[in-house]
């Protein structure tokens, strides 16, 4: 089973309201168990030594707390901004490290391509790239803090 499958699965999954989903195709087994909103994945084993513990939690959705960046734009929201979501479910980080600049602030200037946060989902860092261009208005979502897929991350004026 592909990333992309597996991905797709916990999105599909978390949307259906099933309380318990176990797959097994020759080496790969995946179980995900959803309780009280939270969605626990156990990791894929590929030998009979890996652990069968979760490797990740996602806590109940919660609205997210803009973040306030210098110069942070007060305009009122307008028909021709664009919203990025999150692709994935997993922690959202604005830099590829703790003492690494954002990849993006209010107010930069990006291109289709450019890298404009990670998420990590399963013990993968998933650098994820604008599919617009334009200017970052606003930061919808904390550092460091869990995503669900399509949980808009940025406001982008292109």
């Amino acid at each position: 089973m592909t990333f992309k499958e597996i991905q797709e699965l916990i999105r599909i999954f978390s949307k259906s309201g099933i309380g318990e989903l176990n797959i097994e195709q020759d080496a790969f087994k995946i179980k995900m168990k959803s309780i009280e909103g939270c969605v626990k994945v156990a990791p894929a084993a590929y030998s009979p030594t890996f652990s069968t513990a979760p490797i990740m939690q996602t806590p109940a959705p919660v609205a997210p707390a803009p973040v306030a960046d210098k110069g942070e734009s007060k305009s009122e929201s307008s028909a021709t901004q664009i919203t990025i979501k999150a692709p994935m479910i997993g922690t959202f980080y604005r830099s590829s490290g703790p003492d690494k600049e954002a990849f993006v602030k209010v107010g930069d200037k990006i291109d289709a391509g450019s890298p404009i946060c990670i998420i990590e989902a399963m013990k993968l860092f998933n650098e994820i790239e604008s599919e617009v261009s334009g200017t970052i208005v606003k930061v919808l979502v904390n550092d460091a803090t869990p995503v669900e897929y399509d949980q808009p991350l940025f406001i982008i004026e292109p």
